[in-house]
């Protein structure tokens, strides 16, 4: 049962457990005490959802217990312990905290490519903590895009290539391959011409746009992104998060690690790591530009948590 002491942002994880709602909405970011009943807190959440019904998403990783220790000969660091985390399916969660705080370590003990030291990872029903690293590697080709600040394309290949190399690993059907590579390149705003050209020849932005098309062309489950937009000018870093924020309008689910306000503003969820836990759970809502209420929210939880 919930300590109803405990601040919203610090039980969220404990309320969904008991309440099986997954999104508290009322004063969300703000350390409130938890209502005194689930009865109360339903009321609350329909109330600050505009008097609308409210589904309850579908979870689609779950790891729990968590944790992740490097050893190197006699010395031991741990970087989280007992950590529990839910991310829900279509949502466009961000992951925040200071340096070393473990956001990339995290996020990457998510999506298989690291292995927690403890702990179990349920990702789409599926125990990946159990896998050798074979299965890990060909669940991830199926069910993981990445998206890295070193965007890691092969220079010798065109930026069509490089997606068609990445598509060809998960189907036979070359024309249907073309095919969605296009219509992503559309979507990301890159024209033919510049499809064409190697990855040396395009923009930082342009260049990562198409990381982004590689991560997306096998229709992954989640697209896991870190830092994506550390190594870019603003002017760049805007049209790469446009892409993020149009897959999200479209579906998709994303896990990003930033440590930039702007970057986060573009998530409707904002996970805070400190002290090897999940300290902070921020509900934005879906993105809107130019939202002054958003940034004022946001700005308030970053401030609880000591950012």
């Amino acid at each position: 049962m919930i300590n109803k002491k405990m601040p919203v942002f610090a039980a969220n994880q404990a309320f969904f457990k008991d309440a099986t709602i997954s999104s508290v909405l009322f004063t969300p970011c703000k350390q409130v005490l938890v209502a005194d009943t689930l009865e109360n807190s339903y009321n609350e959440t329909i109330k600050s959802n505009g008097g609308k019904a409210v589904t309850m998403k579908e979870i689609l990783i779950s790891a729990k217990n968590l944790k992740k220790e490097f050893c190197t000969g006699e010395t031991s660091q741990t970087i989280f312990e007992n950590l529990d985390i839910d991310i829900y399916k279509g949502d466009f969660t961000i992951i925040m905290g200071a340096s070393g705080a473990g956001k990339s370590t995290l996020m990457y003990s998510l999506s298989g490519m690291d292995r927690p030291t403890n702990g179990s990872i349920v990702f789409s029903d599926e125990e990946i903590t159990k896998y050798n690293d074979d299965e890990l590697a060909v669940f991830r080709r199926k069910n993981c895009g990445f998206v890295f600040q070193q965007i890691y394309l092969l220079e010798k290949m065109s930026l069509m290539d490089n997606v068609l190399t990445a598509g060809a690993l998960c189907s036979d059907n070359k024309k249907e391959v073309i095919e969605r590579a296009k219509e992503l390149f559309e979507l990301v705003n890159i024209p033919e011409i510049t499809q064409k050209k190697f990855s040396t020849q395009v923009s930082g932005g342009e260049a990562q746009r198409a990381g982004i098309v590689r991560a997306v062309i096998n229709k992954p489950s989640v697209v896991f992104a870190d830092e994506p937009t550390g190594a870019l000018n603003s002017n760049n870093s805007a049209a790469v998060l446009n892409v993020f924020t149009k897959l999200h309008r479209e579906g998709q689910s994303i896990i990003m690690v930033t440590h930039d306000k702007k970057t986060a503003l573009r998530g409707n969820r904002v996970l805070y790591v400190r002290d090897g836990q999940i300290f902070g759970d921020c509900a934005l809502g879906n993105y809107v530009e130019s939202d002054n209420e958003r940034e004022r929210k946001l700005d308030e939880f970053l401030t609880e948590m000591g950012w």
